[in-house]
């Protein structure tokens, strides 16, 4: 099966082909990073226009690379949630549009699940079941992974995502927006003890996250750096305090979940999971615990269209598809998926 994948969850417009849910045949993005830089995030109605402007230009690409027409297409699959909800309209209607001229069925995808599949991209893959975190600039979250199609929630965050506060962090330094790779660079050279920034590892038993209280210890000791103190330090240092104190957290609660689990496959996705000192120290503790790590390649961890094929694959083996009365959905529990397929 040829499954073309389609997601405007935020601010890239991207479309690929995939073959059986493994094979990518293509992946084009449309990355919207210089447009909203000058505001230091996403503004939500710019993402809106952009993703109309070049939605139909991303599929035409991503079909050209594969070699393929839309009505020899076996599917298609869109994200509907969670996101943005006026960019999310854009794929869903632009995909009904589609299917309704060209008689194919389509399935709307949790934007999550596309996150927690993209391994499956990968030659090496881990055994069901499977420990997945998800962290990016809109979501942490970890999953017991069942199946396909079957997750269980262990753990979300209470506030700020993991990539939010690197980005809010970033602002606070001066450094721009995004602020996930700018803040590796520096930490790089960086002493990442210098600074104990707190880990809010919350009670003893949870598996869920906290950032707002790092990203107020950090602005706090940002203003007093600024006024003088603490001339010892150096922006390196705070970045690197900074990053080392969110993979602290991020790293320790994914292997604890998963040997409260007893799984012994774990797998990192999402735009942060890029990180190079996240996939350090999380490599480090699973050796420790023998247990086996995985993530996708960069181009599979960002907003991506395959991720999104994969998840549709298996939607679509599974049930007949989505009828045209589907809706978005801002916010979209991971659990509440199989009420909009039709058996």
């Amino acid at each position: 099966m040829k499954i073309l994948g389609i997601d405007t969850s935020c601010d890239d417009t991207s479309a690929a082909v995939v073959e059986d849910g493994k094979r990518a045949l293509s992946n084009v993005v449309h990355t919207q990073i210089p447009l909203h830089r000058p505001y230091g995030g996403v503004v939500p109605e710019l993402a809106s226009r952009e993703h109309i402007r070049n939605i139909w230009h991303v599929v035409e690409e991503a079909l050209r690379q594969a070699e393929i027409k839309i009505k020899q297409l076996d599917g298609i699959a869109v994200t509907i949630g969670p996101g943005l909800v006026g960019s999310l309209l854009v794929g869903l209607y632009f995909v009904k549009g589609i299917c309704i001229a060209s008689r194919i069925p389509f399935v709307g995808v949790n934007h999550l699940e596309g996150h927690i599949l993209s391994i499956f991209l990968e030659e090496k893959t881990p055994s069901f079941p499977f420990v997945a975190l998800t962290v990016s600039g809109g979501h942490t979250s970890l999953f017991l992974v069942e199946d396909f199609g079957r997750y269980r929630v262990l753990g979300q965050t209470l506030d700020d995502a993991a990539g939010e506060a690197f980005d809010k962090v970033a602002k606070i330094l001066g450094l721009g927006y995004p602020g996930g790779r700018v803040i590796e660079e520096l930490s790089g050279r960086g002493d990442r003890d210098k600074i104990p920034f707190p880990r809010a590892f919350l009670s003893p038993d949870s598996l869920d996250f906290s950032f707002s209280g790092l990203k107020t210890s950090v602005s706090l000791f940002v203003k007093r750096w600024k006024e003088g103190a603490h001339r010892d330090v150096t922006i390196n240092d705070i970045a690197a305090s900074f990053q080392e104190a969110v993979v602290d957290v991020l790293s320790k609660k994914l292997i604890s979940a998963a040997s409260r689990y007893r799984v012994k496959d774990i797998v990192i996705a999402g735009g942060v999971a890029c990180n190079g000192r996240l996939r350090e120290r999380v490599e480090e503790l699973s050796k420790r615990e023998n247990m086996r790590l995985f993530y996708p390649h960069p181009q599979y961890c960002t907003d991506n269209g395959a991720m999104i094929a994969v998840a549709g694959f298996h939607r679509l083996r599974a049930s007949d598809g989505c009828d045209l009365s589907l809706d978005v959905l801002s916010r979209f529990p991971i659990e509440a998926l199989d009420e909009f397929y039709r058996s």
